[in-house]
């Protein structure tokens, strides 16, 4: 079976879905049973010191950036909280090593540590993820609904939000306006 673990799922123009139209998704997981991503360019209505709040982490004698954005990783378990971050030394409660680049943590431990020595270098807090069942994800890719392209940090953490999905597309090495929403199979 062919892994999509580790890759971006660029959302092609010819997906019009509400949700995923233009999104940028980083495969958390994928194997025989599906798959379940984080989709690291759509930013909410909600800022990082207003989350911490919702939740009652403290801020007091931390160094916030009050315009850190929050994510919507995705449709699915919206009330669940992801951070998507760079491998560090400091070992958080339930974290996953996702590759040499990219870890998925879910303890609110990573919470506490933000404004802090502690906190990953990169990270990117999402809410809620994206699940496929078994066969969907690779139906979806064969109905040209997405393409796949390598997993970059630097493309997840530091292009601007705005531009990651053209950022993304451009990778590819040609303009996505030129693919045909017709499905062709050789």
């Amino acid at each position: 079976m062919q892994t999509f673990q580790n890759q971006l799922l660029i959302a092609m123009p010819s997906l019009k879905d509400g949700y995923f139209e233009r999104t940028v998704t980083y495969v958390c997981e994928h194997n025989e049973q599906g798959a379940m991503g984080i989709i690291v360019n759509q930013p909410i209505d909600m800022k990082l010191p207003e989350l911490l709040a919702q939740i009652k982490t403290s801020t007091e004698g931390k160094n916030i950036n009050p315009e850190t954005p929050i994510y919507a990783g995705g449709p699915v378990a919206m009330e669940r909280g992801f951070v998507l971050h760079k491998p560090q030394p400091k070992k958080w409660k339930s974290s996953m090593q996702l590759s040499e680049d990219m870890m998925v943590t879910t303890s609110q431990d990573i919470l506490d540590a933000l404004g802090t020595h502690e906190e990953p270098e990169d990270y990117l807090i999402c809410l809620g993820y994206a699940g496929w069942g078994a066969g969907q994800l690779e139906q979806e890719i064969l109905e040209n609904s997405w393409i796949t392209l390598p997993a970059s940090a630097e493309l997840v953490f530091k292009t601007p939000i705005h531009l990651r999905w053209q950022h993304a597309t451009d990778h590819l090495g040609f303009a996505t306006w030129q693919i045909s929403d017709d499905i062709g199979h050789a």
